[in-house]
């Protein structure tokens, strides 16, 4: 059986670069991909403390099949948005005005 620690320690470093890439990144892709990466950290947590809980009702891999498709809406819907304030702006640069 695999230690707790690794995947704990996995999550929270996808949850701190995740973290990172949104608060100091400018481009929105970038962001978004941020956004990924925390998502991808909760996920992991959840399916680790699922497994190690003994849970019968298997709620962590549950929860993750729900996050896992939100998160694919999530990527759908940012994705247009970013082409439309590409197409409206020609740049994807949130630190400009949108003017």
């Amino acid at each position: 059986m695999i230690h707790a620690a690794g995947p704990y320690l996995l999550a929270s470093v996808l949850v701190g670069l995740g973290l990172y890439g949104i608060l100091a990144r400018r481009n929105a892709v970038l962001v978004l991909v941020g956004t990924e990466l925390l998502i991808a950290g909760g996920s992991l947590l959840l399916v680790t403390a699922g497994a190690l809980g003994r849970d019968e009702a298997w709620s962590g891999q549950v929860l993750t099949l729900f996050v896992i498709t939100i998160a694919a809406a999530e990527v759908v819907i940012a994705l247009a948005v970013i082409v439309a304030a590409y197409r409206r702006r020609g740049t994807i640069d949130l630190a400009e005005d949108a003017a």
